[in-house]
């Protein structure tokens, strides 16, 4: 919903028009003559990728300013995960078959993880603790499925991917953004971040983990409940002891993230950080 500021002057809509119908000549059909904003060819141009880092960034931060919503809810976690009772399409050999369904628990967890964050959001307006995801399949859809069963909007933000893909059916369409950018989708993952829950999942899932254990380490982020979903299965993908043991973390920064097998579990950690009420669904 974009909100029209009156002014007095011509809109850029009202000026693509004008062009769009002047006479054919070769002038103006010369790509030179193009309005700035409305030339496609320049603004995918390598002179412009910081703008386009800009636009990217702004875009998401406007819309979600205009709606109001000052803080979220982050869940990571892989997107070959299915559903419960749902066949792993993603699977390639019959052992990751067989753990990509052993696993779809994780699925169950995230969707009760979201309902849990999204009846506090109710309780602000849908201001604040509204979910977040990366918008696609797996523990994504099942994070945005659980604000939506409890009438709640949630976020997905998507990125161009070299195979096909859309948005979950789950995301509020008015909060489902594409990205060309991962960086600036991960500025938006984090800078409204009240709480980040990571489920198992794969590179992508890693790079999300470690990109926001690295900003809170550093003190580049403020400590925020950072929340890993499956003991089992992050004692055999991490070993992160063995990083302290030798030398090249401090002991206490295995104390920056803590393990939980369950979404009560894990929501009962983020309602005491911040003193919130108790969340029935």
């Amino acid at each position: 919903m974009n909100r029209k500021r009156h002014t007095t002057l011509r809109t850029s809509e009202e000026d693509i028009e004008v062009v769009r119908h002047s006479p054919a000549t070769p002038q103006t059909q010369a790509s030179a003559y193009r309005l700035a904003f409305a030339d496609e060819e320049f603004l995918t141009s390598e002179d412009l990728r910081g703008m386009r880092f800009q636009l990217e960034y702004l875009k998401v931060e406007s819309r979600l300013r205009e709606a109001g919503i000052n803080s979220t809810v982050v869940l990571f976690g892989g997107a070959r995960i299915p559903e419960p009772g749902k066949p792993a399409w993603a699977a390639k050999t019959e052992t990751a078959k067989k753990n990509l369904e052993a696993n779809a628990k994780y699925y169950t967890e995230a969707r009760r993880f979201a309902q849990l964050a999204s009846r506090t959001a109710e309780a602000t307006g849908y201001t604040d603790y509204v979910v977040v995801t990366g918008g696609g399949p797996g523990v994504m859809e099942a994070g945005n499925r659980g604000a939506a069963d409890v009438g709640a909007p949630s976020i997905g933000l998507n990125i161009v991917l070299p195979h096909e893909q859309a948005p979950n059916i789950y995301v509020t369409p008015q909060f489902s953004f594409n990205f060309h950018y991962f960086a600036t989708r991960k500025i938006h993952f984090l800078v409204r971040a009240r709480a980040v829950a990571i489920f198992p999942g794969g590179f992508g899932t890693l790079d999300e983990f470690f990109e926001t254990v690295t900003l809170i380490q550093t003190g580049r982020m403020e400590r925020i409940p950072l929340l890993l979903f499956g003991a089992s299965f992050w004692s055999r993908v991490l070993n992160l002891e063995a990083l302290a043991e030798e030398g090249t973390i401090s002991p206490d920064d295995l104390h920056l993230f803590t393990i939980v097998d369950t979404a009560d579990e894990a929501w009962e950690i983020v309602r005491k950080t911040y003193n919130l009420p108790q969340t029935e669904v």
